[in-house]
């Protein structure tokens, strides 16, 4: 009888240790990666009011 408190209290020592704390919160901030979904192309960007000019007039 004496066995199975002293098992019983091992265990529930083991248990508290485990599961006796909730974990620490975890902020918003760190859960949350923002990254560009395309690396940026200059040459995509880059306009030439003249380009048109040259493409449909000549």
């Amino acid at each position: 009888m004496i066995q199975e408190e002293t098992n019983v209290g091992a265990a529930e020592t083991a248990r508290r240790a485990r599961f006796g704390a909730l974990p620490d919160r975890v902020r918003l901030e760190d859960t949350v990666e923002e990254r560009p979904a395309t690396a940026p192309d200059p040459a995509r960007d880059a306009y030439n009011e003249d380009e048109w000019l040259v493409r449909y007039a000549l």
